[in-house]
């Protein structure tokens, strides 16, 4: 069984009789396509579909066709023309053509399906794919995060599950040497980032030049005069709809994404069985890896020069691992495997069957001189939607990945919009929606060629690549404790593959990749520097934090007032006073009855289910009405409006008043003394996890130790013994025990707490009430940061000149936490780094 339970589907599965693996499965995985899903709430309803249920995977095949498959499906339009646009020359002989249909055959082999379906599709993140999965992997099994706020307590989350917990096992010679130099943190933060910028790159080139290649079918249809002032207003023209309509969301057109690729899947297929017979049945003989050598010895540094071209047959092979959240490993396999692979495969076979017969096109091959003119204009339309899904994909891809570097300090703040509240996963990010939009056209009418066009998507594409083989390489070791022989030979035979065909990119700098390269630099210098400037004030704020006893002191005696009302203090820090909050006391000598220090940090883990997300402690005695709220998000989740967060967080304060004086007067063989938990002061107690249950109306209360790498809160209807709530968080054998909890039913509390403490305990709830009436104040910090003196003039120019200017222009802390403007309180404070 998994360490922990998704708490909305524990009802569900214990009655359907399924364990916590199937549990989470029906949680995480079932109905949350980004296209078709009709969301989580499905998984209240009772519907429960089996694992390993093949009509599932059948029907998550099929969907994932018109979100994973729109890029992959469209590459059969530019590989060929991309190919024979000057390096090489089609001939009689036709060993060019053959030649070139071996290399996309054993590409589409190699990469796509042994590398991605059988070997890096394991690699999730509790069902979760892409870059930032596989960093979140090696950060949870190796110390290697460069997140300054990282507690223990972190560890403690269901989701934060290692397959081989390192207690267990002695640490690999290559984690110890990881964890032990911190460049090293510093150099896989920039292999990530890497990946992450040429993914962004990869937003701005495939929509040009998918769109571009279905639309330069017309040029079979019209003059060469017209057809030169038609393709590129009508790609612009469709560029430009598909960002104005990203506002709207794919929730409402995505049942047609699905159709359309398969309908284009299917004609592609077709197409190249029907050129295969009538023109060459023989072309099955160019799979053999003979006519690559062929096709390199005769056409030496051209052929080689021209696999930039072919490389443009596995763009959108990474999406497979991107979009596995959404589905199901099984789904994504089968639709690759029996569907997609062979029609790709059928497609360009087509192609190569009917050039090997006219010889006479080689100064003007393209896709559509293969097809029959009879249904030209059908495969013109059906091309031009595949490859608009195909860029919906790419574009919705883009605005996932920015939020996640988002989410861990790594880009700007920018306003993210979800679009739909039953479909989990859909965004949109208007900033970045205008700036794509404006890069596409820019791109589509500098180039206006598939050629240069192709030479840039591909040094993208297999940066990506590179950067995804690096990283699986240390999932190998860390993840799965296979020997470093295995990694290396991973590491080694698809990293040579794609090393000669990012070696054959970079021969196109100036013909097109400098683009990828350009935007890579530009987005890496500021995604790295506002993280390393993030990083800089948490130290400051760490440094310079005021201690517990200062605000205790603080009363009438001082000329401190305190106003009805709670006050929200927005912190980085996760214990300890901040200084911003000093100095708004010093400035405004008052504060508001409820005090609560509030720390919205990111978890390396895709999810914190609901029932974790709060750590909730005192900050000084009860009397002070100061408390200490730690909001834990992963990267993948959905961050809460501020109307249900501060209703959220009034109630789980109100929860942890309850468990505290019950803990307080009913003392526990496992509790233990909270002074043992404190960093500063026995004055500030440990913290505790705040959640409820669904399917029940008792909350549930669980001690969070700084000690134990396994803690869960879970509520329960009844609890009779501390043996039924062992049995229903059995581990296996070999497992960590688990700190026990237990329930409190709010009938029997009165009867349990003595009259005096039942008093207090009611009058601390009437004033959180009253003050939740009274209006709630969230005050943040407005910063100005400066390099200190003596600093270089590297880092002077980063962070005075950088991230000051990021900061001016990007979005508040206030519109990223949603505050509405009316309760929002700013102090300003400078920070000298």
């Amino acid at each position: 069984m998994q360490r922990g339970f998704h708490l909305v589907a524990i009802g569900i599965c214990q009655k359907k009789g399924l364990g916590g693996m199937e549990a989470m499965w029906v949680n995480e995985t079932c109905f949350l396509s980004p296209l078709f899903a009709v969301g989580r709430r499905v998984a209240y309803s009772g519907i429960v579909l089996q694992k390993g249920s093949w009509k599932t995977a059948l029907l998550f095949a099929y969907q994932s066709l018109g979100v994973v498959y729109g890029d992959l499906s469209t590459s059969p339009l530019y590989v060929y023309k991309s190919t024979f646009a000057e390096d090489i020359q089609h001939s009689e002989s036709n060993e060019e053509i053959f030649g070139v249909l071996s290399f996309v055959f054993w590409t589409l082999t190699l990469v796509p399906l042994f590398k991605y379906v059988f070997v890096v599709l394991r690699a999730d993140d509790n069902r979760e794919g892409g870059t930032f999965a596989l960093y979140s992997l090696i950060c949870r099994h190796a110390n290697v995060s460069l997140l300054p706020n990282r507690q223990v307590a972190d560890e403690a989350v269901s989701t934060y599950k290692l397959e081989h917990p390192p207690e267990k096992r002695s640490s690999s010679r290559v984690k110890v040497y990881l964890e032990k130099h911190k460049v090293l943190h510093t150099a896989l933060l920039i292999l990530v980032l890497l990946g992450t910028c040429m993914v962004i790159g990869d937003g701005v080139l495939t929509p040009a030049i998918s769109v571009f290649s279905a639309v330069s079918g017309l040029e079979l249809s019209m003059s060469k005069e017209h057809h030169q002032y038609a393709v590129i207003p009508i790609t612009c023209f469709i560029l430009v709809c598909l960002f104005a309509l990203q506002h709207y969301g794919t929730h409402r057109v995505g049942f047609l994404f699905a159709p359309i690729v398969l309908t284009w899947l299917l004609c592609i297929s077709a197409l190249g069985l029907y050129n295969m017979i009538h023109w060459n049945p023989h072309v099955y003989q160019a799979l053999s890896p003979y006519y690559m050598f062929k096709f390199l010895k005769k056409t030496k540094k051209g052929g080689w020069m021209s696999l930039g071209g072919i490389l443009l047959c596995i763009t959108g092979s990474e999406a497979m691992f991107a979009y596995l959240g959404h589905f199901s490993y099984a789904a994504i396999q089968t639709a690759f495997t029996f569907l997609v692979y062979p029609a790709l495969i059928l497609a360009y076979m087509g192609q190569a069957a009917y050039l090997s017969q006219h010889h006479h096109t080689s100064y003007h091959i393209s896709f559509y001189v293969s097809v029959p003119d009879s249904v030209r204009w059908p495969v013109l339309v059906i091309a031009i939607l595949a490859s608009v899904v195909g860029s919906q994909a790419i574009i919705s891809g883009t605005f996932s990945i920015i939020n996640q570097s988002q989410s861990l300090s790594c880009f700007p703040r920018v306003k993210v919009i979800h679009t739909s509240d039953k479909i989990h996963g859909q965004i949109y990010i208007p900033e970045i929606n205008w700036v794509l939009m404006i890069l596409c056209i820019t791109v589509t009418i500098g180039f206006r060629d598939t050629k240069h066009m192709g030479n840039a998507s591909g040094l993208a594409v297999m940066t990506v690549m590179l950067v995804t083989t690096c990283l699986m390489s240390l999932v190998i070791i860390l993840c799965w404790n296979k020997p470093p022989a295995v990694a290396l030979s991973f590491l080694l035979f698809f990293g040579s593959i794609e090393l000669l065909y990012f070696s054959a990119s970079l021969t196109k700098f100036t013909e097109g990749a400098w683009l990828p390269i350009l935007l890579a630099l530009f987005l890496m210098t500021i995604m790295f520097v506002w993280h390393y400037a993030t990083i800089k004030k948490y130290e400051f704020d760490l440094h310079n934090k005021v201690s517990l006893e200062w605000l205790l002191a603080l009363g009438p005696s001082l000329g401190v007032a305190r106003t009805p009302g709670i006050g929200l203090v927005f912190t980085d820090l996760t214990s300890g006073i901040p200084a911003n909050f000093s100095r708004f006391v010093t400035n405004l000598p008052a504060y508001h009855h409820i005090l609560v220090f509030v720390c919205v940090k990111s978890v390396p883990v895709p999810f914190v289910p609901p029932a974790e997300r709060y750590l909730v402690g005192r900050v000084g005695p009860a009397a002070h009405r100061s408390y200490r709220c730690i909001v834990r998000y992963g990267y993948r989740d959905v961050h809460q409006d501020i109307d249900s967060f501060e209703t959220e967080l009034v109630a789980r304060l109100a929860d942890f008043i309850r468990y505290d004086w019950h803990r307080t007067q009913h003392t526990s063989p496992y509790a233990e003394d909270d002074a043992s938990h404190s960093n500063e002061s026995s004055s500030e107690r440990r913290l505790a996890v705040i959640g409820t249950v669904a399917f029940s109306g008792t909350r549930g209360y669980g001690i969070e130790e700084s000690v134990e790498p396994a803690s869960v809160s879970i509520g329960f209807s009844t609890v009779e013994s501390v043996t039924d709530v062992i049995e229903m968080q059995a581990m296996g054998a070999g497992a960590v025990e688990r700190r026990v909890r237990f329930a409190i039913d709010d009938d029997d509390s009165e009867s349990d707490v003595q009259t005096k403490m039942y008093v207090q305990l009611e009058e601390e709830l009437r004033d959180l009430m009253t003050a939740q009436e009274a209006g709630t104040a969230f005050i943040l910090g407005h910063t100005h940061v400066e390099a200190k003196q003596g600093s270089s003039i590297l880092k002077r120019l980063a962070i005075n000149f950088g991230y000051n200017f990021l900061r001016r222009n990007c979005r508040g802390p206030d519109v990223a936490l949603k505050v509405p403007p009316v309760s929002l309180l700013e102090v300003g404070m400078v920070y000298v780094v």
